[in-house]
């Protein structure tokens, strides 16, 4: 009974323990993120024109801004204008922009970004363009802005994501959120950030163990589980505008250690107690509606939605050591998925529905796998001497964020979903785990 209890709180709470995994990473196939190979686009970013002299002093901080977006994306290098043939000023936009196309081709220029910037005492306003050179300087993306002039440091964001849109197909996700578990201060409470790291703050602070953020679909909540009533594990919101915050599921007398919201976000997938053993329900937001997925006596723990919502994966070691299954959102047609390795947990199902993440004990340390649904393709997508841990997906299926203590504390970094291009995303102070990517803002 002992070692059980310490094995359902090592999964609960994210560590490891076991024997090493037995699987090799030779051979790995390449995942193709791009739709293009390995092709970076390169971008000209100009200065917008200003209008009014209030807008002088921002032309160049929204161009930075946006180069600094664009790369964010991993699918965008950028031009240093000390390169331009043309000058770094943005032309008038009415009636049609001038540019002088085959000197922006000559750099190597695929895509070239003007317009024009407003700013008021309540909100900034841009217009811009965003010019295929390939295809003789043809606009394929034309839209206008407006934005609280508090929320300013979006503006770049929100642009460099629609020109990612306007040339790989999928808009980008520099304009998006992260929530996260850091205990700088002391106690594991929730902070929120820019999934960049810019604008960090603290979320919750009541002195205790907080932890397992998961956003709701529309991005307005997160639901985490708190220690902080009695040292039992609930569920708790945090809120954005009239929603209430506070804690949820009263009437459920068991612990709940995690919940999840269904792509709908009208009920939660939750890991609570029950006859001994944690087992997987889900219930209505509200309350009503609770039913038991899983009712084996063993650790079922981690349920991640499937984008559609008709099926959950999770972990259990119904098989004697933590795997990853899949089963139906009724919880029927259980099914085990992965079979390398003898620890295998916490999965994380890609918003596009094409793969899982999950995390798997190698040599002693774990690391970042990926797993299709189905069970076919099963490979490696970061492997290091220290732990990789608990993986997130972007909203547009093409970055994961985790959390390592490859630097000796933990910290939270992101990867192309070819295992490319790694960011450290965090620098302390403290431990910064359980990353939770959120949807992408409504503008």
């Amino acid at each position: 009974m002992r070692i059980r209890t310490r094995l359902l709180a090592l999964a609960l709470l994210g560590g490891s323990a076991l024997a090493p995994l037995a699987a090799s990473s030779e051979d790995r196939p390449r995942i193709d993120i791009t739709g293009a190979g390995s092709k970076k686009y390169r971008a000209a970013v100009l200065r917008f024109a200003p209008a009014g002299s209030s807008a002088q002093g921002a032309v160049e901080q929204l161009r930075t801004a946006i180069e600094s977006a664009l790369k964010f994306s991993g699918l965008f290098d950028t031009i240093s204008t000390q390169a331009f043939l043309d000058p770094v000023q943005s032309p008038a936009l009415s009636p049609e922009p001038r540019v002088t196309c085959p000197n922006w081709r000559q750099i190597g220029t695929d895509a070239l970004v003007l317009g024009e910037l407003e700013v008021q005492a309540a909100t900034v306003r841009a217009e811009i363009r965003a010019l295929d050179v390939s295809r003789g300087c043809q606009a394929i993306l034309t839209k206008s802005y407006r934005i609280d002039t508090k929320e300013r440091r979006r503006l770049g964001k929100a642009i460099a994501d629609d020109v990612v849109g306007a040339f790989t197909g999928t808009q980008g996700v520099a304009d998006s959120e992260m929530a996260l578990v850091s205990d700088r201060t002391g106690a594991k409470e929730i902070y929120v950030m820019d999934a960049d790291a810019d604008d960090l703050r603290r979320a919750t602070s009541n002195k205790t163990i907080n932890t397992f953020p998961n956003w709701s679909p529309d991005g307005t909540t997160i639901v985490y589980t708190s220690y902080q009533r009695a040292s039992r594990p609930k569920l708790y919101l945090l809120t954005r505008g009239t929603k209430s915050p506070g804690q949820i599921l009263r009437e459920l007398p068991a612990q709940i250690y995690r919940g999840v919201f269904d792509p709908t976000g009208a009920k939660l997938a939750v890991v609570r107690d029950a006859e001994g053993s944690s087992e997987i329900y889900t219930v209505g937001k509200g309350g009503g509606g609770t039913v038991r997925l899983t009712k084996n006596g063993a650790i079922d723990v981690g349920p991640s939605w499937s984008p559609d919502g008709r099926r959950i994966a999770f972990a259990s070691d119904r098989a004697g050591a933590p795997q990853i299954y899949v089963m139906n959102s009724d919880g029927s047609d259980q099914r085990r998925i992965t079979f390398n390795g003898s620890y295998n947990s916490n999965p994380a199902w890609s918003p596009d529905g094409k793969w899982i993440a999950y995390e798997s004990r190698v040599g002693g340390q774990m690391d970042i796998w990926l797993i299709d649904p189905e069970g076919g393709a099963n490979l490696p997508l970061l492997e290091h001497p220290r732990s990789d841990e608990a993986p997130s997906w972007s909203p547009d299926s093409r970055l994961i964020a985790f959390a390592s203590n490859r630097r000796g504390r933990m910290d939270v970094y992101m990867v192309d979903l070819n295992g490319e291009n790694l960011r450290q995303i965090t620098n302390g102070p403290g431990n910064n785990t359980n990353p939770a990517w959120g949807p992408r803002r409504r503008r």
